[in-house]
């Protein structure tokens, strides 16, 4: 008789590969500083390659000497490098920096990153929606005029410029077709009744639904179907090529003839063996998505006024003010950093291909 294992017990293999997990994630949560160092880095010193930002966004507007009283008050006087570490100080506090109009620029975050939120969020349900089925679609349709034509429409989606896409979308659901609202997060008078929500989020489908009124939310979400269908199809075409490939490779695998050989069907064989596989590089490749959809965001948020940290950056490169492009900008590169370790985190835990 084999004795029974302690309750509570782990097998060592299981053991050595939790250790060997925690490892690895540590590694990937420690490469997060420097990576975050390289990028707040790089944004601070390219912005002080234009010059000083209170000459840039005042110049013209200002005497030299209020400009210099004001360069003062903002230490640009000091050495760069003591400037740089005073940056670095007040990254860590949280503190981004202040706008022109003395606004702090992590209340613009909180205020304005949610909307941006909302619409990555939406654009992604999109990206998904529409990639991964037929990425499917056209690996079981490998070489037939229908693939062709999918993989033409993937290549066309991803080349095509956000604010074209948004304004032929617009041309045809808002104006021609008068669907769809052209522009806003909501009407008018559902964002003045949303603002006397409570609790406030700034992300408007969840203000609408605590509202508690169906019209708004239907609002909310017409709103929101543009812009996500613009920014959205630009991830769509990278997942409908991930899942195509990927598809066709796994089909080809071993366990996937042995499947056929026991007499399961060709749908079975796909479904429940090869396209679970096939989605494994789509999620690793999701943090560099989402990276290039916030850039997406600043283009789609300015083409449908949709007022989140891209439109908010748009305009402050259209005043000049650099510090406060410096402020969103390197907080952009943190949540790249952040996302870049959470898609290691899940591709650690759904893929039993990786070594620790």
């Amino acid at each position: 008789m084999v004795p029974a294992r302690p309750e509570g017990k782990r097998p060592r293999g299981s053991s050595s590969r939790y250790s060997a997990l925690l490892r690895y994630l540590g590694v990937r949560a420690l490469l997060i500083i420097p990576t975050t160092w390289i990028l707040v880095t790089l944004v601070f010193f390219l912005m002080r390659v234009i010059g000083d930002p209170i000459s840039a966004a005042m110049g013209g507007r200002l005497s030299p000497q209020q400009i210099q009283e004001r360069k003062e008050a903002a230490g640009l006087n000091r050495p760069i490098l003591t400037q740089y570490w005073e940056y670095l100080s007040g990254l860590l506090k949280g503190d981004f920096g202040r706008s022109q109009d003395n606004r702090a620029i992590s209340d613009v975050i909180v205020t304005y990153g949610a909307a941006t939120l909302e619409l990555v969020f939406w654009s992604l349900i999109v990206a998904f929606a529409v990639g991964v089925p037929l990425g499917r679609y056209a690996a079981t349709k490998r070489d037939s005029a229908r693939d062709v034509s999918l993989r033409l429409f993937a290549i066309l989606v991803y080349a095509a410029p956000v604010f074209f896409v948004g304004l032929l979308l617009k041309l045809i659901f808002s104006v021609k077709l008068g669907w769809l609202p052209v522009a806003g997060r909501a009407s008018t008078n559902v964002e003045l009744q949303l603002q006397h929500v409570s609790p406030k989020t700034n992300i408007m489908i969840v203000d609408a639904i605590l509202y508690g009124d169906t019209s708004y939310i239907v609002d909310v979400l017409k709103h929101a179907v543009l812009p996500a269908i613009a920014l959205g199809l630009l991830t769509a075409g990278v997942f409908l090529r991930l899942v195509r490939i990927n598809l066709i490779q796994t089909l080809r695998s071993g366990y996937v003839e042995a499947a056929r050989a026991r007499g399961l069907s060709d749908r079975v064989v796909t479904g429940r063996h090869a396209f679970r596989n096939a989605l494994i590089p789509v999620v690793t490749v999701m943090g560099m998505q989402i990276a290039m959809m916030l850039g997406g965001a600043v283009l789609t948020e300015t083409t449908f006024e949709w007022k989140g940290l891209g439109y908010q950056l748009a305009s402050y490169l259209q005043s000049r003010d650099f510090v406060a492009v410096q402020g969103i900008v390197a907080f952009i590169a943190i949540v790249v950093a952040v996302m870049s370790f959470l898609v290691d985190l899940i591709v650690a835990l759904i893929d039993p291909r990786v070594r620790f």
